[in-house]
């Protein structure tokens, strides 16, 4: 399905902007936390549980929708996943109560898995051979952009005129997505001998749940750090108010240039840039310990250790590898399980904190848990090379 350049580049900008839409009211949601507890008049503690709502829907919806979707042509899969997002978002942003701001914060998350899987196998199929990498990566810098320009300027508008603005803002930008793809993606055949029987194959491949251990484990490290990193210069007085957001936004600025030199090493080798941003994210955790109390010097840190966020990049390629006829379940799966790092790694660093370990131990957190990834892609390295291994 190799089109031309310029027609690629516009279907990918299409899934681009859903991408870009997902990742700023993921991320700003938790910006705008204390704006609707009060609202709702509910403590901040309560209003967390529509954080925990949305990716208990990530978790659920992923493999649930892409089993569903096996035998839906994908761009019709896709304008449906980015319009069922869109209508939850406009639902949270109308919510009268906290309970069902809830309800529509976890249908938010039910189509979030599927279409960033279902995205980047697209992407992937609209590049010639040996670039397929990089077509992931531009969908993935949606989500980077969402960090730099999307979230502080969510957080802002809600603050200035209103949390609910920033849901129905995003439900423009999804809404918009869907027309998008509807427009300019070609037309794709449903594949006569999916099944939902055949996806679940995935489940018994050993070579697919090695891969989501490095993700799910690995990728925690990050979260680790950055989960508290506004905490973090609050408490120690690193900088004044306006610094937590050019902080936050440092972190995309890397995972943007990531995210290109991730697709780049992963046209070279999956697990070569696996173990290159695994290495990497151990040392900038580490090195981000020594740089707290300074909002210049974590500023920079959070760029270095965004720059190793690109791990999506080489895990989805190796799960297309070995996923076989499976690929709409495991790249749902991929993404579900970087969610569930997303759950590891402040759950970690959160028990280490009161433990009263200080700030630091966030960063030597997050080293762990990146070094337990690197361990289980061993692993995976070592099984690829056993003569029963799935071939790719």
């Amino acid at each position: 399905m190799t089109l031309e350049p310029r027609h690629a580049r516009a279907v990918i900008l299409s899934l681009a902007l859903g991408t870009f839409g997902i990742g700023v009211i993921e991320f700003a949601s938790m910006g705008l936390l204390p704006y609707y507890a009060a609202d709702f008049g509910i403590t901040e503690a309560r209003a967390g549980h529509a954080i925990s709502a949305y990716a208990l829907g990530v978790v659920i919806g992923a493999p649930l929708l892409a089993v569903i979707g096996a035998k839906i042509p994908r761009k019709q899969f896709l304008i449906g996943l980015m319009g069922f997002y869109a209508v939850a978002n406009l639902l949270a942003g109308f919510a009268p109560n906290m309970d069902s701001f809830m309800a529509a914060r976890f249908a938010s998350g039910l189509p979030h898995g599927a279409y960033f899987g279902m995205a980047m196998l697209f992407a992937a199929d609209l590049m010639p051979v040996g670039k397929r990498a990089q077509g992931i990566a531009m969908v993935i810098t949606g989500l980077t952009i969402a960090n730099i320009v999307g979230v502080p300027l969510a957080g802002a508008i809600g603050q200035n005129f209103g949390w609910r603005w920033g849901f129905a803002i995003v439900a423009v930008i999804c809404a918009a997505s869907a027309l998008m793809i509807a427009r300019v993606a070609p037309a794709t055949p449903r594949d006569p001998n999916a099944s939902p029987m055949r996806e679940l194959g995935a489940l018994a491949n050993r070579s697919v749940w090695l891969t989501l251990l490095v993700g799910s484990i690995g990728f925690g490290g990050i979260f680790a750090v950055y989960s508290y990193l506004s905490a973090a210069m609050i408490d120690t007085q690193a900088g004044p108010a306006w610094t937590i957001p050019v902080a936050l936004s440092a972190f995309g600025v890397g995972g943007t240039l990531g995210n290109w030199i991730s697709g780049k090493l992963s046209d070279w080798s999956r697990f070569g840039a696996g173990v290159i941003l695994l290495c990497g994210m151990i040392v900038m955790s580490i090195l981000y310990t020594f740089t707290i109390g300074n909002w210049v010097a974590m500023s920079v840190a959070m760029i270095a250790l965004g720059s190793t966020a690109g791990m999506v990049i080489p895990m989805q390629m190796r799960l297309m590898e070995v996923a076989g006829e499976a690929q709409t379940l495991a790249a749902a799966l991929n993404h579900a399980a970087f969610n569930l790092a997303n759950a590891i790694g402040p759950f970690l660093a959160g028990i280490a904190l009161a433990e009263g370990y200080g700030w630091t131990a966030t960063g030597y957190v997050g080293a762990g848990l990146a070094a337990a990834g690197l361990v289980f892609l061993a692993i995976a390295w070592l099984d690829s090379r056993r003569p029963a291994a799935v071939p790719a």
